[in-house]
């Protein structure tokens, strides 16, 4: 790779996705991790994982629960991406290379990064509970209603939406509502 091609790279932190030897993702974590901390490069390197679930080894009340890997030979780092931080990620021992066209890394998007679970961002609505807002997508998109209740985790709203005259509870996504300019 022309380590002048990692110029068009953003510089601000995203999660790029490494690929490794088969059974080596934790040694790779481990030695990324270690050469940070050694090398003092926490401004460019803030964090790595290998995504896992936890499964029941089999059916009995006293099965164990097992880590499996969600992305087997894969792990997921945050960083800035400058040819320092592209040199020592690459050159840990396990690392066959960045994911992404040729040799050059490519970031995850947000919604991938949320998909994964990864991160969780906060979620800032331009609307409040009593607020009235049209619908905008679904079999509902064009219908007026006002927001009566908004989740915990601001996915999901309830709306009163008032469909043929009534008024009728639906619950929708957040970003599937706009406010009404009064």
């Amino acid at each position: 790779m022309i380590m002048s091609d990692l110029n068009d790279i953003s510089r601000q932190a995203c999660w790029y996705v490494v690929h490794t030897y088969s059974g080596y993702e934790n040694k790779v974590k481990a030695n990324l991790e270690k050469i940070v901390e050694n090398r003092g490069l926490q401004h460019l390197i803030f964090d790595s994982i290998i995504p896992v679930e936890t499964v029941k080894d089999g059916e009995e009340e006293d099965a164990k629960e097992v880590e499996n890997k969600i992305f087997p030979s894969y792990v997921l780092i945050k960083m800035i991406m400058s040819d320092e931080s592209w040199h020592v990620v690459r050159n840990i021992r396990g690392v066959t290379g960045f994911v992404g066209p040729g040799s050059k890394p490519v970031p995850l998007t947000d919604e991938e990064v949320a998909s994964i679970g990864i991160e969780i961002r906060a979620i800032t609505l331009d609307y409040n509970v009593g607020d009235s807002v049209k619908i905008k997508s679904g079999t509902l998109s064009g219908f007026i209603g006002r927001v009566e209740e908004i989740s915990e985790d601001k996915k999901k709203i309830k709306v009163m939406a008032t469909i043929f005259g009534r008024e009728t509870p639906v619950e929708l996504d957040s970003d599937s509502v706009e406010i009404l300019e009064v």
